[in-house]
């Protein structure tokens, strides 16, 4: 089977990191690079070996070779620049948040489904050993009834660029949208979201704060106006329910890791960030009057499973899964409409604090706006 032909849009931080994962895929090959800043498109394509550099992105969706490309870009260019590569007609692979609104990112839905090309967001929590792990226990009924989730992110000080980490534009309303939720809760309402079965929406509550101290230049120099926390409740249609808290910064030691709980049984994931001590994926049931807490050795599960499930490697990783579906050995998860559905969360969020009261999908929907930067 012949290699998927990538160009690579965006070589900042996180087009970095997706050349690195493509280079350990033997299926892929990125054969372009475009960012506006040549100097950087030139020095990424040298360390990666990759032939073609470009500076306008529309000269890359020209070549007839390039089978997909994948958006690297600050939130509010993920609309833009991938609906117009959809149209362009090629498939396209795109960093989280989906877009900086739910308004956008529903434009991107409805272009994939106009042009039929395939539409994939990175949402990297879908592919980790705890959740093919907690997948496996809900499919089982071992879970009975799921009816309450906990999506967690915790950093103590990580705001990005403020506190020594990325760049400025992480942190302005103009080029990301929003901070904590759309940044870090992306992946964990995501995780849960997929885990649930893809619960419609019916209302959220919600507040998000910027109140600890930061470095007065660099907050100055980064424009700093999106939330460092926010917190939420999300009710869905059947009774269901999911509380939420994701930090940048806050004054405590940690958060326990998301968890996910049914009638018959509970699962907790571990901790998301790696300076805090690990806790195991951890599955809790009552047994014979018991009150029974298990644990998972998750590698000796999957290096099992990797030998007898017919492409168990195809989600391994967001990317892996992308080039599988590319090739047709899989069907694509659908990361696009989990996306989306997380967006309208972090937004329902934003929308409650801003009017002080508890909102519906519907109510999140009618205010949503574009935030898309014209490119």
């Amino acid at each position: 089977m012949s290699k998927v032909r990538i160009g690579i849009i965006g070589v900042g931080l996180i087009g970095i990191t997706h050349l690195q994962r493509y280079a350990e895929i033997e299926d892929a090959e990125v054969v372009a690079v475009c960012d506006i800043n040549e100097e950087a498109a030139r020095r990424v394509a040298s360390q990666f070996n990759v032939p073609d550099i470009y500076t306008d992105f529309r000269e890359l969706l020209q070549r007839d070779d390039i089978e997909a490309v994948d958006v690297c870009l600050h939130n509010n260019f993920h609309a833009p620049v991938t609906n117009e590569a959809l149209r362009a007609g090629k498939h396209v692979y795109c960093e989280k948040p989906i877009a900086g609104t739910y308004y956008d990112g529903q434009t991107m839905l409805d272009t994939a489904e106009d042009t039929g090309n395939m539409l994939h967001i990175q949402l990297n929590t879908l592919y980790k050993k705890e959740t093919h792990a907690a997948m496996a226990l809900i499919e089982g009924g071992a879970l009975g009834k799921l009816y309450h989730a906990r999506a967690t992110g915790f950093r103590r000080r990580g705001r990005p660029f403020v506190d020594g980490y990325g760049t400025k534009f992480f942190n302005r309303k103009e080029t990301a949208a929003g901070g904590a939720l759309i940044d870090m809760g992306v992946y964990h309402i995501a995780q849960l979201l997929y885990l649930m079965g893809i619960p419609k929406l019916e209302r959220v509550s919600g507040k998000i704060y910027q109140e600890m101290d930061m470095d007065p230049v660099r907050r100055a120099e980064s424009e700093f106006d999106v939330e460092e926390l926010g917190v939420g409740l999300v009710h869905f249609e059947g009774g269901a329910t999911m509380d939420i808290i994701e930090a940048w910064s806050i004054q405590l030691d940690g958060f326990e890791g998301p968890s996910l709980v049914g009638n018959k049984g509970g699962i907790r994931f571990p901790v998301s960030n790696p300076n805090l001590l690990q806790t195991p994926f951890s599955y809790h049931s009552t047994v014979c009057d018991i009150d029974l807490d298990s644990t998972v050795n998750l590698n000796i599960m999957s290096r099992r499973w990797s030998g007898i499930r017919e492409n168990y490697t195809a989600y391994n990783s967001s990317q892996e899964h992308w080039i599988a579906a590319l090739q047709g050995k899989v069907s694509l998860l659908p990361t696009a409409e989990i996306a989306l559905k997380t967006m309208m969360i972090s937004e329902g969020i934003y929308l409650s604090d801003k009017l002080g009261r508890e909102v519906t999908a519907d109510e999140i929907a009618a205010h949503s706006k574009s935030t898309l930067v014209c490119v």
